[in-house]
């Protein structure tokens, strides 16, 4: 099976989204659109998007097949000297509302945009925390820097892929631990940390206004 790497995000232009094709072809569209996001082309196999939404390979080409007849998509086999199959290229159809080969300027705009969502929702979880009055401010200097660490693609910090995150409840809990923590330079190190991080969240609120 072709294990494929999609970038963050998916594009579906307006000539798709308002198609009379299948709703979920449309889906498919955006999960190709973000394949080729990188190379022009997508190289996943039917058991790939099979897999990954939980139906079969028949009903993914019956998608792929609707995605072509409407012209959203290209499809090219590659076969090696003997006729044999090699490899399918999916490509994106160039269309007025998919600017798929100005792959730069996309990727710099939806870069901004997620940085702008994940720095919004890294506001609100400061101000949350930040309302509990009980805890000294060091110690929610450094729950906060801890629990808003962001994955490797920026697009979720570390309480957003907890199972389930109360705040009060971490809060207590990391309170009580606090002790075991304490180091010399511990308070040094979490304003150094958390200053920084302040900078960017003041950042993100001139974006947001």
């Amino acid at each position: 099976m072709v294990k494929e790497n999609p970038s963050y995000y998916a594009i579906i232009p307006a000539s798709v989204r308002y198609s009379n094709i299948k709703a979920n072809a449309k889906l498919l569209y955006g999960e190709i659109s973000a394949l080729s996001n990188k190379s022009g082309f997508c190289f996943a196999t039917n058991r790939y998007f099979a897999n990954l939404y939980g139906v079969s390979k028949n009903t993914i080409s019956v998608w792929i097949k609707e995605l072509k007849e409407h012209e959203f998509i290209t499809v090219k086999i590659v076969r090696n000297e003997n006729k044999e199959i090699v490899k399918r290229l999916i490509g994106i159809t160039k269309n007025d509302d998919t600017p798929i080969n100005e792959n730069l300027k996309e990727n710099t705009t939806s870069y901004n945009i997620t940085r702008i969502n994940i720095n919004n929702r890294k506001i609100k979880f400061n101000e949350i925390v930040f309302s509990v009055t009980d805890v000294s401010k060091d110690t929610l200097k450094e729950f906060v820097h801890y629990w808003t660490e962001e994955n490797r693609s920026g697009s979720k910090m570390l309480f957003e892929m907890q199972p389930t995150f109360d705040i009060n409840r971490r809060l207590q809990t990391w309170v009580s631990n606090d002790k075991k923590w304490n180091t010399p330079n511990k308070k040094k190190w979490i304003d150094s940390k958390f200053n920084k991080q302040l900078t960017e969240l003041e950042k993100a609120k001139k974006l947001l206004k």
